[in-house]
């Protein structure tokens, strides 16, 4: 069955299958509360509620014997870290470019999960993506998919790093496979190029330092001197993953739906700090930007257009500086006061 499973997940678009228990990482509670324990989390309350659960799959669902998780290649066809010489344009990150990969994965999930309870009537399943309290990327590692690299994400010597984790809890009894072992050796490209600084060591992330977080999870006003480090950078930050050399192994992506959309290459500044909420729910629609909603977007434009060094769009600034949103009130004060200052 497991053969015929790994077949059958490759010909529904997975790019990599492997099998773990849910006992495979007996670290995790301890490792997870000494994150929370130390506020790495900053704004993400969800990391310390149900930490029972996220740092033991066994108490999850209990009745679950093995877990198989899938990974999704989304490679971009084009350098994602060339539009940060364009300070005129917005940098998002390459998961968000095309369709919300929540919905396309957990869809091919089911399908998978579907095939194999029709394999095995009586067996169960659940499946998870990303947003219910599961630590995928060390489950991956147990599976053998990849291991977590310096900048703490997923990497495969035959996929890259550019790949979404699904995970399948089954109560069926599969044959678990070998964990596999780090591959970074010597190579320090991921940390060094990181523009917060935000890895205190290799294999270390402090989410309160990291752009992805900044303009993704954290609520209200950026600390002031992390802002100008943020570039052009609206949502999301690749630049860890874009320089990993293990991306000449990157699988292409399967699904033409997470490819990016033309106007989220480099969309101008100037046509998206005017978008108002209606306006922002429709050119987002189906995207996962759609959930940080209208505010925390336009507060990032701001501190883009702040960084932008293009006198051309202070009115554009100037215009929000009285926004309803103290946050994007206060991130347009900042950026018309750079714009007419050419403050760094």
């Amino acid at each position: 069955m497991k053969d015929d499973l790994i077949a059958y997940a490759h010909a529904a678009g997975f790019a990599k299958v492997g099998i773990c228990r849910p006992d495979a990482v007996p670290h995790l509670p301890d490792r997870l509360a000494r994150f929370v324990g130390e506020g790495m989390q900053g704004q993400m309350g969800w990391m310390a509620e149900r930490m029972a659960w996220r740092g033991d799959p066994t108490a999850l669902w209990p009745a679950a014997k093995s877990i198989v998780m899938l990974a999704e290649s989304y490679t971009p066809d084009h350098d994602p870290l060339a539009v940060l010489n364009q300070p005129a344009a917005a940098a998002i990150s390459v998961y968000a470019q095309g369709r919300d990969y929540h919905d396309i994965v957990k869809k091919r999930l089911k399908k998978v999960g579907r095939w194999l309870i029709a394999q095995a009537p009586g067996s169960e399943i659940k499946v998870f993506v990303d947003t219910a309290p599961v630590m995928e990327k060390p489950l991956a590692q147990a599976a053998g998919l990849g291991w977590q690299g310096k900048h703490t994400n997923l990497l495969s010597r035959d996929l890259g790093n550019w790949f979404f984790l699904g995970a399948i809890f089954t109560t069926l009894d599969l044959a678990p496979d070998a964990a596999e072992v780090e591959h970074c050796g010597s190579c320090r490209a991921c940390l060094d190029i990181c523009p917060t600084d935000a890895f205190p060591a290799p294999y270390q992330l402090d989410p309160r330092r990291c752009i992805s977080y900044l303009t993704i999870e954290h609520k209200g006003p950026v600390d002031p001197a992390l802002r100008g480090l943020m570039g052009n950078r609206i949502y999301g930050c690749d630049d860890c993953l874009a320089v990993c050399p293990w991306n000449k192994f990157a699988a292409s992506a399967k699904d033409q739906r997470l490819a990016a959309r033309e106007d989220l290459l480099a969309p101008p500044l100037a046509a998206l700090v005017t978008l108002d909420d209606a306006a922002f729910r429709a050119r987002f629609s189906g995207s996962p930007i759609k959930r940080i909603g209208r505010d925390r977007f336009v507060r990032n434009v701001l501190y883009a257009i702040g960084n932008s060094g293009q006198p051309a769009l202070t009115e554009a600034a100037r215009a929000l500086m009285a926004d309803p949103d103290p946050g994007v009130a206060d991130a347009a004060r900042w950026a018309v006061d750079r714009l007419t200052t050419g403050a760094r």
